[in-house]
């Protein structure tokens, strides 16, 4: 089966899609499907179909959904030797669904995630910034964005859109280290504004302004920042952005370049 979560859900088994159009059934998927290979017991399930108001129903209604699933993967799995029930696996307590290695986008984000963020930490920013590239380039949207969120899915959501971002700052960090200053301006500059309390894209917005002869702008970026942190939070910028910023009125470069935040 392939499944795809980072935007919105998709799966499919032999190119038949197994997804239900209704609401709770496709939490139910997406759930099962975050957690491929490993058993979800029926309390996480219920709770993040029924929130805290669960039915003295919900244990046959669930059953239901695992119904309904089962008989889609049964209409995809025509001609397959395999039953649903060896592919949404009832086990004691929950249920597993079984997903072949790297067949589920989330998961193989994360592995190539971490290994461009090895690859960062030894130095090697030219494998770094190929792995996490090819981990972005999974993402078609926001996580989950057409399934309703109960609290297992809203903390998963939350937690790979967080990776997503830090995935994608430490790319264009390895590819200021690289010297790609000119070709992350462009990128830079859409991220500091859609994120206009994000230190970390200002920050290296700023480096590679300063590293391209845009020093007043690298400023005016960091003026813009401060200005939305003041307004909206009430603070002043780090102590290392602040750093950052008197480095590039002093036309510092090399700690503009390699400031110790971005370590």
């Amino acid at each position: 089966m392939e499944i795809q979560v980072l935007g919105s859900l998709a799966a499919q088994e032999r190119g038949v899609s197994v997804v239900p159009s209704a609401a709770k059934p496709r939490q139910l998927l997406a759930l099962l499907a975050l957690h491929a290979d490993r058993v979800v017991s029926v309390p996480t399930l219920m709770e993040e179909i029924w929130g805290e108001h669960i039915p003295r129903s919900a244990s046959t209604t669930l059953q239901t959904y695992v119904l309904q699933l089962r008989r889609r993967i049964t209409t995809a799995l025509d001609g397959d030797p395999r039953r649903a029930k060896d592919v949404l696996v009832t086990r004691f307590g929950g249920y597993l669904l079984r997903v072949e290695p790297g067949r589920v986008d989330a998961h193989e984000f994360e592995r190539l995630a971490v290994s461009g963020g090895t690859a960062f930490e030894i130095g090697d920013y030219r494998a770094a910034s190929a792995a996490l590239r090819r981990a972005l380039a999974l993402w078609q949207g926001p996580a989950l964005v057409d399934v309703p969120a109960g609290p297992a899915l809203e903390l998963e959501v939350l937690r790979l859109n967080e990776e997503r971002t830090t995935a994608l700052e430490r790319r264009i960090e390895a590819d200021l280290r690289l010297g790609r200053y000119a070709e992350v301006v462009p990128e830079l500059r859409v991220l500091a504004a859609r994120h206009p309390l994000h230190e970390g894209f200002c920050g290296q917005l700023m480096r590679a302004l300063h590293r391209t002869g845009g020093s007043w702008r690298a400023l005016e970026a960091y003026q813009r920042l401060r200005g939305s942190l003041v307004r909206e939070l009430g603070l002043e910028p780090s102590g290392p952005l602040r750093e950052l910023h008197q480095a590039v009125l002093s036309g510092d470069p090399d700690h503009a370049l390699h400031p110790a935040a971005a370590d």
